[in-house]
């Protein structure tokens, strides 16, 4: 199947709220979902995305890598893993000439210009694989692995909270891309998750401890890959309740802080993350951008309860997916501001179902994701001028 071409499915409405014009980019029924923020799908230039999707597999949700080309809706098949890729356990470089991902119990890397793959790294029983990340130099996929507890996982969230409390053994670890070397430069005794290098220093990367944001003490660390030492980004009080942390692509760091009692989580009973559900505590809910030593430049009050957030270049704006709706907030003033963009619909039943809005290298487009019409498609939107 490596190398089969799809034709395109795009087709356009107009959303129901805002009268914007919303290209849906995939629509025969399968499941198809664009790549976590962090890693952006969008290959440099904006030409092409990179996604996931079961179209071509034998059985529901047995994933595939697919590259489609946006001016004519081609997509073309990358990957064919039997096992098939397991979802979020995946990025690319900018450029979109590799990607890393995760099939089965081993870590794998293609070379998008030979659709050559390369087996980097097997891993041992009783350790779960992470989300990979791919250091600016190109020279090692970065990740965090933890020990496999025996608590069940599930849609909703189920067992998130249980997870947290297993795991007591996590570590941060670097292969080089040619996969000849592996190395731990951090163990813990948490669950570790979202590990970033900066995309401007390959030497630097964050992490998180992860679990639900009003029960981790320390949410994000900033982690000096040379001495190996890393230090808590934010120090975190009682009442912090943070995450969603992502580098900007000026080498920033950007985070979200829900306040007392927030545990991070939307679910199909959509009773979380809400601007109706503002926090008991009458605290006000802030953003927060850091820079690379890990101290606090700009905080910016937030009272709009979002889900995800992901921000333009130069830090003013950010795409974020609230209940039913993606919304622009406008953070260049005194106050931020909210504009409705379009509505999504989503059902929030399952990670997969998350939006994750992201914007376009250029900031002139927003691809998401929704299971609006039941299965999971991807959405394209222009930014109003």
């Amino acid at each position: 199947m490596i190398g089969k071409e799809f034709s395109s499915e795009i087709k356009e409405f107009f959303d129901e709220k805002t009268g914007n014009i919303v290209k849906q980019l995939t629509s025969d029924g399968s499941n198809n979902f664009h790549f976590y923020f962090t890693d952006n799908s969008f290959c440099k230039g904006d030409q092409e995305i990179y996604f996931l999707s079961d179209r071509s597999s034998e059985r529901p949700e047995v994933y595939n890598l697919f590259k489609m080309n946006l001016s004519n809706g081609k997509m073309l098949q990358l990957t064919d893993e039997l096992k098939g890729i397991t979802p979020s356990f995946h990025t690319k470089t900018p450029d979109g000439d590799i990607v890393v991902y995760v099939t089965g119990n081993s870590l794998k890397k293609i070379e998008i210009s030979t659709l050559k793959t390369t087996v980097l790294y097997e891993e041992k029983l009783g350790i779960q694989l992470g989300h990979p990340h791919i250091s600016a130099d190109k020279r090692y996929v970065g990740m965090a692995r933890n020990e496999v507890v025996p608590i069940e996982r599930g849609a909703n969230y189920k067992g998130f909270k249980e997870t947290m409390y297993g795991i007591k053994k996590g570590w941060i670890t670097l292969i080089s891309m040619d996969g000849k070397e592996v190395f731990d430069v951090f163990e813990d005794t948490h669950w570790l998750g979202h590990f970033q290098f900066s995309p401007i220093n390959s030497s630097l990367a964050i992490f998180c401890h992860e679990g639900p944001w009003n029960l981790v003490h320390q949410r994000i660390w900033l982690l000096d890959l040379r001495s190996r030492s890393p230090k808590p980004l934010y120090r975190q009080g009682e009442d912090d309740c943070i995450g969603h942390e992502f580098w900007t692509s000026d080498g920033k760091i950007f985070f979200d802080n829900r306040r007392k009692g927030h545990d991070g989580t939307i679910t199909i009973h959509k009773t979380q993350a809400t601007i109706q559900n503002a926090p008991l505590s009458g605290q006000i809910p802030f953003v927060g951008l850091a820079d690379d030593k890990g101290n606090l430049i700009k905080q910016i009050d937030l009272p709009f309860y979002c889900n995800h957030y992901h921000s333009n270049h130069n830090n003013t704006l950010l795409i974020g997916d609230e209940v039913d709706d993606l919304v622009l907030i406008d953070l260049s003033g005194e106050k931020a501001t909210i504009k409705t963009l379009c509505s999504h619909n989503t059902s929030w039943n399952t990670q997969k179902t998350h939006c994750h809005p992201t914007f376009s290298w250029n900031n002139e487009l927003i691809l998401f994701t929704s299971d609006r019409e039941g299965a999971c498609n991807l959405y394209l939107i222009e930014l109003p001028k």
